[in-house]
């Protein structure tokens, strides 16, 4: 089968013919970008938290009142939590992983701050805090009673004698040297020896770039505001979070509790961009396939009807079905290989002006490759029924039709 032939016939319907060759080009290029999107949200959303968060609460609450007395609160609050059914660890906690809400400092390997470079999200908790976060230790040990310190109502420049670290932090501070052992300096440059390494907790701001570089603090945070996080045991932790509700309540009137949440509320609030981006590019990723396979359906409905009698004619002398539909097959592998060739170009130009104007990655080529792919194989697919349509016209028609 010449190609040339099947070229002229479609330049007979340039305007259908380009306009489904634009819609295939657009496609390509919108498509392709937004899977890579896609693919970024997932494995953004998938990445684990270092955290045992299937099974962790995490508890707020608020001191009123000349009696309110925060450091009896929290360690009332905490044997309260630590004696419930089903609870295995709990700890004080100055912030939440990833709830969009934390601190962050600098800090480095040498005692001069001109000298700090690195940045990490810093948690304070006691010496329950690794067990009560479900962090594992890849090297090290917890802390221990000796090393807390209580912060007073008002904070002070003192550091920590002792910090544990994740793994991304230790490299980013110490490089290949084991970091065990080590000193890390605040940005007064007061030291604290690593006496633990996790390989990975992500901090509290999913969006941030040193999100997986994490510092752990023995240390009580001030009040009037207490967190505690409360690790309990596998499927438990629903059951549990109205109880330890009830019980803190009941337990202290010079404080209210503000909250007993489980991890994921945190989780799914902070994710929540992202959910609804990738909720809406599938949306127009579906869309806009299902338009082009429309519209390729369309022109080789139309491509049928208007040759009719050709096609009659080529069926008198000789043509079988498989030929008829082996032509509009390669006349429609002809106009998607155009709109992809077009759309190819289109889809490296979008991506990068998205890459420019919003820093996001560079579009890679495989998102191309496989929407090329898959164009051509919806195209192949779409364009098959009007293709035995046009197959099961009778050699008769030639002579029939005026």
């Amino acid at each position: 089968m010449e190609i040339r032939p099947i070229c002229s016939a479609m330049l007979r319907n340039k305007t259908g013919v380009t306009l489904v060759g634009l819609q295939i080009a657009l496609t390509l290029a919108v498509v392709a970008n937004a899977l890579f999107i896609i693919v970024q949200r997932v494995e953004k959303m998938g990445r684990a938290p270092g955290i045992d968060s299937a099974n962790t609460l995490f508890v707020q609450s608020f001191g009123f009142g000349p009696s309110y007395d925060h450091r009896q609160t929290v360690q009332r609050d905490l044997e309260l939590l630590r004696r419930q059914p089903g609870v295995l660890a709990a700890s004080v906690i100055s912030a939440v992983p990833m709830s969009g809400s934390g601190s962050a400092s600098t800090f480095g390997a040498v005692p001069d701050p001109e000298k700090q470079n690195v940045n990490a999200n810093t948690f304070e908790i006691d010496e329950s805090g690794v067990q009560a976060l479900g962090v594992v230790l890849s090297e090290g040990r917890a802390f221990n009673a000796g090393e807390m310190q209580y912060s007073p109502d008002r904070q002070n420049s003192d550091f920590v004698p002792a910090v544990i670290i994740t793994r991304d932090f230790a490299k980013a501070m110490f490089g290949d040297t084991p970091p065990l052992g080590r000193t890390v300096y605040d940005g007064l440059g007061h030291p604290a020896a690593v006496v633990g390494v996790t390989e990975k907790m992500l901090g509290s701001w999913v969006d941030w770039s040193d999100v997986t570089k994490v510092m752990l603090l023995p240390r009580v945070p001030s009040g009037p505001l207490a967190r505690y996080v409360v690790r309990t045991k596998p499927g438990m932790r629903d059951e549990l979070t109205l109880q330890l509700e009830r019980k803190l309540a009941e337990a202290d009137t010079t404080r209210a509790i503000q909250y007993v949440r489980p991890h994921s509320y945190f989780t799914e609030r902070s994710y929540r961009a992202d959910t609804r981006m990738v909720t809406f590019l599938t949306v127009i990723v579906v869309l806009m396939v299902a338009v082009t396979a429309l519209g390729i359906v369309g022109l080789a409905s139309f491509q049928v009807n208007v040759r009719t009698k050709q096609i009659g004619t080529r069926r008198a002398v000789g043509a079988r079905r498989s030929d008829i539909i082996r032509y509009f097959m390669v006349e429609n592998w002809l106009l998607t290989s155009a709109g992809v060739l077009a759309g190819t170009l289109l889809a490296f130009g979008f991506g990068h002006w998205l890459s420019s104007v919003y820093a996001l990655p560079r579009l890679e080529p495989v998102f191309v490759a496989g929407g090329s792919i898959a164009l051509w194989l919806l195209g192949q697919i779409a364009v098959f029924m009007p293709a035995r349509r046009a197959a099961a016209i009778p050699p008769a028609v030639a002579t029939r039709t005026v």
